[in-house]
This record gives structure tokens, sequence and C-alpha cells, in this order.
């Protein structure tokens, strides 16, 4: 399974260390990963504690500023299909690098929130019985 594959389903089964309260979308046996958006899907589809839709679009390397428009893109998406008048919608960029045009970018939304992550490995020497 391919690295980015394995990062969205690690995040979609840790949702409360984006934010606490957040579930993964599920309803009549479709849940949250790889939602389908028309023709396209978005990474992870969650509802908050206040049960509000959370579209998180995960990118393994850099997050530059043309994800603006394909995370606005899904949330109107789920706004006009998913969404009760009352449900609000917002966005989730996480990527490793968060580049300075994509804050510019988002700076002109509230509803998006951008974060950074970052991966660890650590390894233990397993000693062996003496023969």
């Amino acid at each position: 399974m391919p690295l980015y594959a394995k990062s969205v389903k690690f995040l979609a089964k840790n949702l409360n260390l984006i934010e606490n309260g957040l579930t993964l979308y599920s309803e009549e046996g479709i849940n949250g990963l790889e939602f389908p958006v028309g023709n396209r899907a978005i990474d992870i589809l969650a509802i908050d504690k206040s049960k509000n839709y959370v579209v998180i679009e995960l990118k393994v390397s850099r997050g530059y500023d043309r994800v603006v428009g394909q995370i606005l893109r899904y949330m109107a998406w789920i706004r006009k299909y998913n969404a009760d008048k009352n449900q609000k919608v917002r966005g989730i960029i996480i990527a490793r690098e968060i580049t300075e045009d994509l804050i510019l970018a988002c700076s002109e939304t509230q509803s998006v929130d951008l974060f950074e992550y970052s991966l660890s490995v650590s390894l233990k020497k397993v000693e062996k019985p003496d023969k």
C-alpha cells in the first residue's frame, strides 16, 4: 500500500490528532474515507462534535495554494448535496510543509485551517537469547 493511502487510513482512524470530537462520516454503508464527490474524492470527510461537516485534504509533501480551489470545491459540493440548511462545512488542509502561498491564499477564508505534520520512527533492538 502506498504511503499516501496508509497516511489517509492512519488519519481516518486517529481523527482526534486533528481535533477532539471528530468522527469519520458514515451513512448508509458509505464512510468518509475517499468520499466520492462527482468524479473526484475527498480524502477524509468527517463530522465534528457540533455535527458539522469537515472536509480534510491531505498532501504528502508540500501544500501549495492551488489546493485551496480543490478544497473549496469539495466543501461547496458537500454543502450543496449533503449538508442540511443549518450545518456548517469547513475544511482542513494537512501537508508536510505549508507554503507561504497557501497561508496567504487561506488568509481570505476563515473556513479552512492548515496543519503541518511530521513523522518519526524509532527503533529498539531486540536481544536474542544466548545459545
